[in-house]
């Protein structure tokens, strides 16, 4: 008789089955633990990129490119405000104002004024200079005729002292002996002494004008250059409101260089006027002193005609009166 072996109950079975499974899920587990970060990353990188752009498009709008308006779309306020600066500061930044800079962009007519200024100027300057040498030269050669006419005696003498032609004193000795020669037959003392002083009082009057020649331009500069630069700046002036009314700004940047150009008329028209009537002044003065000079050798040479009528021979004895009867 055979004998049978009793089989593995239902309980140990399941037993080892559970036990398999917990082991191989112990060995799955960590492959999939190393496995996850190399995997996990990229799928969840790849969907948040494009979110995080637009996200951070708009938070930084400074920071984004300028980019110029397509045609439907509305360009930035803030680009626009920049560029109305950078527009403004420009115009500003356009003007020279330095006086060459100023005259170039005045107006044509304002150009002129500046120019005729310039000129009276240059008129004036030169006028001190040669005037100034003139005068001194005159009065100096001046002094040393007087001494020397104060030196002679006689009339004659005189003229031999001052023998150089052109001189005052020259003239004025020749132009008494002229007189005295033509009044030779002439018995009246009194008559002879009048005719040579009117004589001398007519080139006193002569040296004066000649010497003054040239100070009436420094007087018309002095009066009327004020009134020239006014009207240049006035002219200026209206030509800047005429460009704040076009322009329609009051910007300064804008209004500023024009009104400087045309106060700059005014500027050059005190320039030329105050040194012109100080020169004016000192020539006046001057002049005057010159004219006393002259005066004075005038007189010298009438002492020394007075003194040689004095040693003539006296005059002949006037004849008898003829006594009528009746």
């Amino acid at each position: 008789m055979t004998r049978i072996q009793p089989s593995a109950s239902p309980t140990t079975s399941r037993a080892w089955r559970a036990i398999a499974a917990l082991m191989l899920s112990l060995v799955m587990v960590p492959a999939a633990l190393a496995d996850e970060p190399t995997t996990t990353p990229a799928a969840a990188v790849a969907p948040a990129a494009p979110g995080a752009e637009q996200a951070a498009a708009p938070t930084d709008p400074a920071a984004a490119p300028a980019v110029a308006p397509v045609d439907g779309q509305t360009a930035n306020p803030a680009d626009e405000s920049v560029e109305a600066l950078v527009e403004d500061t420009s115009l500003g930044m356009a003007h020279d104002l330095s006086p060459w800079g100023m005259y170039k962009n005045a107006d044509i007519v304002v150009k002129i004024v500046m120019i005729g200024l310039a000129i009276a100027s240059i008129i004036t300057w030169t006028i001190w200079i040669a005037k100034g040498f003139e005068l001194l030269g005159a009065k100096r050669r001046l002094r040393g005729e007087i001494a020397a006419l104060k030196r002679a005696t006689t009339l004659k003498e005189a003229s031999d002292s001052a023998n150089k032609e052109g001189t005052l004193a020259h003239i004025l000795v020749h132009d008494a002996l002229d007189e005295m020669r033509l009044s030779a037959n002439t018995r009246e003392k009194e008559g002879i002494k009048e005719r040579v002083s009117f004589r001398l009082e007519r080139l006193v009057a002569a040296s004066g004008r000649n010497m003054s020649s040239g100070t009436g331009v420094l007087a018309t500069i002095g009066s009327t250059a004020p009134f020239v630069g006014l009207f240049g700046t006035v002219w200026g002036i209206m030509n800047s409101f005429i460009g704040i009314a076009k322009t329609q700004t009051t910007n300064l940047a804008v209004v500023a260089p024009g009104i400087a150009e045309a106060l700059l008329a005014t500027a050059l028209g005190l320039v030329a006027a105050i040194p012109a009537v100080v020169i004016y002044n000192v020539f006046a003065r001057s002049i005057a002193g010159y004219k006393a000079q002259v005066s004075d050798a005038s007189a010298e040479v009438l002492l020394l005609v007075s003194r040689d009528l004095d040693h003539q021979p006296g005059d002949r004895a006037a004849a008898p009166h003829m006594v009528k009867v009746g």
